[in-house]
């Protein structure tokens, strides 16, 4: 019998990638995770302190749950009140950088 339930792709199907913004320095964009897939997420992804509130991840560790940006990108920030909306930044002239390494 075939489960009506979504699976984690669908759930990483439907994360949702805000417009990037800036300042000076940094260039930003958050990442809205569907609610039911922080319940699929590993526990060690959260942090001890806060239940339920992810801890800042890792750059493997984000990708492992399914969220694919471009090279440059840390999480940096949670925001308690909304644990499923993860905040990026890099550095404003990450482009350049990489492509004068090139």
């Amino acid at each position: 019998m075939a489960s009506n339930e979504p699976s984690y792709d669908d759930y990483v199907e439907r994360i949702h990638y805000s417009e990037r913004y800036s300042d000076d320095k940094w260039e930003y964009r958050h990442v809205i995770l569907p609610k039911p897939l922080l319940k699929l997420i590993p526990k060690t992804y959260f942090d001890p302190e806060e239940p339920g509130v992810l801890r800042i991840l890792s750059d493997a560790e984000w990708r492992g749950i399914g969220i694919t940006q471009s090279l440059g990108w840390e999480h940096y920030e949670v925001h308690a009140p909304e644990p499923h909306i993860l905040l990026f930044r890099r550095a404003k002239d990450f482009g350049e950088k990489n492509l004068r390494q090139h």
